[in-house]
């Protein structure tokens, strides 16, 4: 599911323009980099304030793009199994946004091929990354998906699994806002899709991008010598949903005198899955039209199509795919001119995954906030993909995915117990010991299912809420080697099958006195 490949060189090429259209609205942040820049009209931002691990690291190859020169880098620990690190980002709910990751290796973490790693998308698991037959060729390679911002804010990640085998990296990423008319024939709710190939047939140039597609989209070109052809009249694309940049209407495959054409498209073999397909059509001559048919491995696309030089697009919004591709255009009866293909884009759509209950994602963060040295696997989505789960946290299964356990002992941690602790109704188990927190324990009554609470080997002070001795199921109290002050609740020292453990430690912690 990665899209097509980029030569570096090519890359940082790009056309002087006079005048060009704003910048697409969104984030465009050069992972690495310590600075603010502008990179072909485009104003690329340092990827420090978006995201909390990883470290920035320069590469020193002679001619790489400038957002390839530096790259950021996350730590690998085949110990602590797979493990994310997110970008979060802030976006407007239920817009459609196009994600873009870009990698080159550069060597980072020695000789050697590059890392396979997996990308994510808030709590869905996109692809795989594997750079290595791109960079053993000297390129970058992109991935390009479109998904649904289900919330405030979106978190794209990149991550560590069973078969990464050193440090993943980044070297850029792009989320952009897209029109609303914009791919909406597909069921954002349901799907998100990643980029198969997007191609402007018969062109033989460089990539078409910003500023000639307003959302900077990639049209790599796709030509033979026998069939390409251009033009140069003005086609207005305000009527194509998907809004393609005009330029790659002024070129197409067409048909030779036999009045069939016939290619392969994409070029790659594609597993068996849905995929939605975008064909764009525009008569290369003024004042003029022809009709035929287009067919996808013999199956009728769309029969008898009117092309003329205004242009249009037909779609598929779920067609099946397997194996490679074959696209045939077929003259109609009576047409005169033979047919042709200006442009397409194929996308393989995949099902979002589940994400964590709303609530227990705004009281985990607030506990972050309180932890002046979190985990640094703790952005994005605490609990999806599940294999990805933040460390500590371990979640439920059914419909609601909510947090049943909050295990952060012997991690170095150090500041205080945030009362949002109290918003994850679902815990049944906590525990911060033998860490460096401080201040007072709060109040913890709004869990009815907490059965187990350590607490133990920490700084904490205050008094012990008597609230606790009203959670029914609590059974495990270790407060020990603490400085908690003042008389144990009499409700908890007589709570019927509760181990509770005070001492050593507690100095100032007495029983309460016998009446």
């Amino acid at each position: 599911m990665s899209s097509p490949f980029f030569l570096l060189l090519l890359f940082s090429l790009f056309v002087a323009v006079l005048s060009q259209p704003p910048q697409p609205r969104g984030f465009f942040l050069d992972c690495g980099s310590t600075v603010n820049s502008r990179i072909g009209g485009l104003q690329w931002l340092s990827d420090g304030p978006f995201v909390a691990a990883g470290v920035p690291r320069n590469l020193s190859a002679a001619g790489l793009a400038p957002t390839l020169s530096t790259l950021r880098s996350f730590p690998f620990d085949p110990s602590t199994g797979p493990r994310k690190f997110c970008y979060v980002l802030s976006v407007f709910r239920d817009a459609r946004y196009l994600v873009r990751t870009t990698y080159y290796y550069g060597g980072v973490n020695g000789p050697g091929s590059p890392p396979v790693f997996d990308q994510i998308v808030d709590g869905t698991f996109w692809t795989m990354v594997n750079t290595t037959a791109d960079y053993a060729a000297g390129m970058s390679s992109y991935y390009e998906g479109v998904f649904l911002a289900i919330g405030k804010t979106m978190s794209v990640c990149v991550a560590g699994n069973t078969y990464t085998e050193s440090d993943p990296f980044i070297s850029a990423l792009e989320v952009i806002l897209l029109d609303d008319s914009v791919y909406n024939s597909t069921d954002f709710k349901k799907n998100a899709m990643g980029l198969i190939a997007r191609s402007d047939f018969g062109s033989a140039d460089m990539i078409v991008r910003y500023p000639d597609d307003k959302f900077d989209r990639y049209w790599q070109p796709f030509s033979n010598s026998t069939n390409g052809q251009s033009s140069t009249h003005n086609i207005s694309v305000s009527d194509f949903w998907n809004l393609p940049p005009a330029n790659v209407l002024n070129t197409a495959l067409v048909a030779s005198s036999d009045k069939l054409l016939v290619f392969q498209w994409p070029p790659a073999s594609l597993p068996n899955s849905s995929y939605y397909i975008a064909l764009y059509f525009a008569d290369t001559l003024p004042e003029s039209s022809r009709i035929f048919s287009v067919f996808i491995n013999n199956y009728a696309f769309y029969s008898d199509l009117t092309v003329t030089s205004s242009g249009l697009a037909v779609f598929a919004t779920q067609w099946s795919l397997s194996g490679l591709t074959r696209i045939t255009l077929s003259a109609s009866p009576g047409s005169v001119l033979p047919p042709l293909i200006n442009a397409g884009e194929v996308f393989h759509l995949f099902p979002l995954g589940r994400v964590t209950h709303t609530g227990d994602i705004i009281a985990l963060e607030a506990i972050k906030k309180n932890i002046s040295n979190p985990p640094l696997d703790w952005s994005g989505d605490p609990c999806m993909p599940r294999v990805y789960s933040w460390t500590g946290v371990t979640c439920s299964e059914g419909t609601r995915i909510r947090v049943v356990t909050l295990n952060l002992s012997s991690m170095g941690l150090s500041g205080s117990l945030s009362p949002s602790l109290a918003r994850l109704t679902a815990l049944s188990d906590i525990s911060f010991a033998n860490n460096n927190i401080s201040g007072n324990i709060p109040d913890l009554s709004r869990l009815k299912r907490l059965e187990k609470l350590h607490l133990q080997d920490n700084q904490l002070t205050g008094r012990i809420p008597s609230s606790l001795g009203n959670i029914k199921r609590l059974s495990e109290l270790f407060l020990q080697n603490n400085n908690l002050t003042g008389e144990v609740p009499a409700n908890l020292l007589g709570k019927p099958g509760l181990k509770i453990e005070l001492f050593p430690g507690n100095p100032f912690l007495s029983r309460p006195s016998s009446s």
